[in-house]
């Protein structure tokens, strides 16, 4: 798919310029001065030759084999020149012009224009709206870039062109190499689901970078992503998902709900690791692209200094990973040889004395030790410190052992010159020790994930049916809200239980309905209008006898006319009163990129309190659901504190996989809550006590 980019037999430049300055004339300085060994072609009408290479007045006119155009003319005659590329059997082009979908109606329909011309002759696209393409394996530099990337195993996309010239400046600073590096722009055909599958199966790639402003398909993407993380690590930066670009909703799931949680969600449950920061992304990629993954958590750091010590310890704990106990036979190894002031156990502290010798024997115990998975260094540059020749001894080690091994040399100026032969032995520097420890729990996230179960969705016996044909009874009415008792219907359709209901549509009728099922009972104003019924004061809880259902019905019937004239009002829900249990809430909400946003959290009213939820993309099967309940910090009460009974977790799991299966099953479910669910003791199960569903208008 990406042959005519990543190995071109010729490459023509159309709207290659003579005159310096232009983008013109920088792309094909870039491709000629960076050793591309291929057939260059300048394109120009009004132009013999350019930068001592032939120009030719169109891609027609091209003598030899071609098979990739860099495009820079204006907007409106790139639909023309692909036209042309067509003719030609020109089968990728890199499209670095502007002017656009990015500029308004117009532009989105020149674009549409010029997918449609390239779809005809069978041509991929990068871009528009581009700084162009770099591939180091090819030597390949079709950008307007002021630098050539060193050659590494690194593949990078970015939505942002002027990113992309940070990011090559910041990566040539501190060493960093790629293989391919893609400013992809407007994604009006190759978009990052093309990339991560091509580079996926690209040997001269180790680990996938990105820089997302947007997905072009979020459920193609998650299935996408879900294979190529089980081959190669894929670090992203995504942008704009703050709650200020969040759809409006009307459900308690929706306030909480917004494109970052749907991103964070998806990006865990396929796997991708996903930076806060330009400087964390540098930070993950290079110890991917330097070190083995960890096979344990255990973190020995070996340090020259107590404070940055007891930074690196805080940091460990506070990512969730641990500090090793060395062994017995390890810590009288590093008792028997250094200082007396010095500390044998993890931190080991060198002292800040400390010559090359001393750090390399306490870094040799560390990684000879069994109970250690990974090791960071920590210096501070002190002046009896040897900092060159410390570093050269742990990247002799970190050869000789082959454990993940970090590097916090503290500094600037004089740690220089470590940094350079750290980076000869593959070991990555950080210049502070919390920025280590996040890339080494980024590592060891990532071997996580490659032991973490594939999804596996096991369809659930519900009546599909009969959901159907109510939400089509909908449809038909011209409503998009159930009321409650039909969302009731829909929720025991998919097998989640219920408590005792009853619709009554007189005070008589309820009455009965009391009668029936036992007292006490409780009761709703019901009506597909009313989302919000405690607010109105259209709920009464532990009626007690006939008498009080029957003024119970006469006044919320009464409150609700008074407080929303304008409602249809089905009459009361007559509901069994049920008593004790923990209040949850499961609640979905339709992401505009992703789909079904599961969330899972308290309920009640202290959901909106507290904030304690946790969410993910529909589907999901019983290992995600059991995840989503560990994962809120309220998870110490479901489990049971003092004395208490833990709560039915399976139960609250299998709820959660029943929503998931409802909403795959039907997308024009938009907004769903059930709040509260009641849970109770292990074994007793679940209750939905109340709940709505709205649909796609």
């Amino acid at each position: 798919m990406l042959d005519a980019f990543i190995n071109p037999r010729g490459v023509a430049v159309v709207g290659a310029s003579p005159s310096p300055g232009k983008l013109g004339h920088a792309v094909l300085q870039n491709i000629i001065r960076y050793g591309y060994k291929g057939e260059i072609y300048p394109i120009n009408p009004n132009a013999g030759e350019i930068l001592g290479l032939p120009a030719f007045p169109s891609v027609k006119n091209i003598p030899g084999a071609v098979d990739l155009a860099v495009v820079l003319v204006p907007a409106k005659a790139v639909p023309g020149v692909i036209e042309e590329c067509g003719q030609k059997g020109i089968t990728g082009a890199v499209v670095i012009s502007a002017g656009f979908r990015e500029v308004g109606r117009e532009g989105r329909q020149l674009e549409q224009q010029l997918i449609e011309t390239a779809r005809h002759h069978g041509i991929r696209i990068v871009g528009p709206n581009v700084l162009g393409i770099i591939d180091t394996v090819a030597n390949l530099n079709a950008s307007f870039a002021a630098a050539m990337p060193r050659r590494g195993h690194i593949a990078f996309m970015s939505q942002s062109g002027a990113l992309c010239t940070s990011i090559l400046d910041m990566a040539l600073g501190q060493s960093t190499g790629f293989s391919r590096f893609y400013s992809i722009g407007n994604k009006a055909d190759l978009n990052e689901i093309d990339f991560l599958c091509a580079w996926s199966e690209d040997p001269e790639t180790n680990v996938i970078v990105a820089y997302l402003e947007g997905i072009t398909n979020g459920a193609e993407f998650m299935a996408t992503a879900r294979q190529v993380t089980r081959r190669k690590p894929v670090v992203s930066i995504k942008s704009g998902t703050t709650s200020a670009g969040s759809r409006a909703a009307s459900s308690h799931t929706g306030t909480l709900a917004g494109s970052e949680k749907a991103y964070d969600a998806a990006f865990k449950q396929v796997g991708i690791l996903r930076a806060g920061s330009v400087q964390e992304l540098f930070d993950f990629t290079q110890a991917f692209d330097r070190q083995p993954l960890p096979e344990s958590d255990a973190v020995a750091v070996v340090t020259n200094a107590g404070g940055p010590g007891i930074m690196a310890s805080d940091a460990i704990e506070r990512a969730g990973m641990r500090l090793a106990s060395l062994t017995p036979e390890i810590a009288q190894t590093l008792r028997s040889a250094l200082p007396a002031a010095a500390s044998v156990v993890n931190p080991i502290d060198v002292l800040g004395d400390a010559p090359a010798d001393r750090y390399e024997l306490a870094i040799e115990a560390a990684l000879s030790d069994a109970n250690v998975g990974i090791l960071l260094v920590v210096l501070t540059p002190q002046t009896a410190t040897q900092i060159p020749q410390t570093a050269r001894a742990l990247g002799e080690l970190s050869r000789k052992y082959h454990k993940p091994t970090f590097a916090a040399f503290m500094g600037d100026q004089a740690i220089r010159p470590a940094v350079e032969i750290l980076t000869q032995y593959r070991v990555p520097n950080y210049q502070v020790p919390e920025r280590a420890v996040v890339a080494i729990a980024a590592m060891w996230h990532r071997r996580q994930w490659l032991n973490t179960p594939v999804l596996n969705v096991e369809p659930l016996a519900v009546e599909r049916d009969k959901v159907r044909q109510m939400l089509d009874q909908l449809r038909r009415e011209g409503r998009a809200t159930a009321g409650d008792a039909e969302a009731r219907e829909i929720l025991a359709a998919y097998g989640i239980p219920l408590p005792k209901t009853a619709l009554a549509k007189n005070a008589e009728e309820a009455v009965a309905a009391a009668d029936a099922m036992g007292y006490p009972v409780v009761m709703k104003i019901a009506s597909p209008d009313i989302l919000h019924k405690t607010d109105i004061g259209g709920v009464k809880l532990n009626l007690a006898s006939a008498a009080e259902v029957r003024d119970a019905f006469d006044l919320i019937v009464f409150r609700a006319a008074r407080h929303m004239p304008d409602a249809t009002i089905w009459g009361c829900q007559v509901q069994q009163m049920v008593k004790g249990g923990k209040e949850c809430i499961i609640g979905m909400n339709s992401d505009p990129q992703f789909g079904p946003l599961l969330m899972f959290g308290l309920g009640g009213v202290y959901v909106e309190a507290l904030k304690d939820v946790t969410f993910r993309v529909a589907p999901i099967d019983r290992r995600e659901a059991r995840e989503m309940l560990t994962e809120i910090r309220a998870y110490s009460l479901l489990r049971g504190v003092r004395g208490e009974k833990p709560c039915d977790l399976e139960a609250i799991a299998d709820t959660l996989v029943r929503v998931s299966q409802l909403v795959i099953d039907f997308p024009d479910i938009v907004e769903l809550d059930i709040n509260p669910l009641l849970v109770f003791p292990a074994g007793q199960g679940v209750l939905g006590l109340d709940m709505r569903l709205a649909l796609k208008v």
